[in-house]
């Protein structure tokens, strides 16, 4: 399994051997950058293919509440949480066929299609003039830290309940400052300058109960070489060198295990 090697530390390496990777460094790891692909790190909700061992998706060892990779199965303690460093944000207008209809992804718009100032309010949803659902996702494309000092790419979407996460910490970034040690005065740091505790918790309602994200600002950014790939990773994406994987969710009809299904 994908997250038992990922769980499992390696054993030590001998110090020629170090050597021998680093002075190889790089070779044979250069790709095009458009072929580069970025996971999603997601929530393990009650119903989620993950946490069932008949669905191929299986992670063992994995939790409801627990953060995880879509592409290589990797899981983190929800309550723990991650290190990320926010890079790049934009928001995505989503079309679904609704569930009682058999539900489907039927593709993305266009932030600027007129059809979006056309919705309806239905409950807690809002439906196009065809009557189908518009699902509006942030996506904050992050680099997330492991504990040895290593970091991956990943892209943290919000969508329904947790739009208003994604609000209040797009709202934190925006309000940061920090004193200039020369000049004196107060400045508002790169998005990609700062590092922040993801984790999650527990939300219900008369429907039922789901995982939601928290946000928590940890410092600045320290390392200027973790610095620096995080401000080549947000140039990278705003140059459409890079995208996202494709999303397993909006590959095929929505349907029991995914995040349309959660009561929010």
């Amino acid at each position: 399994m994908a997250t038992a090697v990922a769980k499992v530390k390696s054993a030590a390496v001998s110090t020629d051997v170090l050597d021998d990777i680093f002075e190889t460094a790089g070779e044979g790891a250069s790709f095009e950058a458009s072929e580069m692909q970025i996971p999603f790190v997601r929530i393990l909700q009650a119903m989620s293919p993950q946490l069932s061992k008949k669905k191929p998706e299986f992670i063992e060892g994995a939790s409801q509440g627990d953060l995880f990779n879509t592409v290589t199965g990797q899981y983190w303690d929800g309550e723990e949480g991650v290190t990320v460093i926010p890079c790049y944000q934009t928001t995505k207008y989503l079309e679904f066929v609704p569930r009682e209809q058999g539900g489907g992804f039927m593709g993305e718009i266009p932030a600027n299609d007129p059809v979006l100032t056309r919705t309806s309010r239905e409950g807690s949803r809002e439906i196009l003039p065809t009557g189908n659902e518009l699902v509006k996702s942030d996506q904050h494309y992050c680099l997330v830290l492991d504990d040895d000092g290593g970091f991956q790419p990943a892209v943290i979407d919000m969508k329904s309940s947790q739009l208003k996460v994604s609000r209040r910490w797009k709202t934190q970034i925006a309000m940061q400052k920090v004193k200039h040690p020369k000049t004196g005065a107060m400045v508002t740091p790169a998005v990609y300058a700062t590092m922040w505790r993801l984790s999650t918790t527990e939300e219900s309602n008369d429907q039922g109960t789901w995982g939601n994200y928290t946000v928590a600002k940890i410092d600045l950014v320290s390392n200027r070489d973790i610095l620096m790939e995080a401000k080549a990773f947000r140039e990278s994406i705003m140059a459409g060198e890079v995208k996202a994987a494709a999303d397993p969710e909006h590959s095929s009809t929505v349907g029991s295990g995914s995040e349309e299904d959660i009561p929010f």
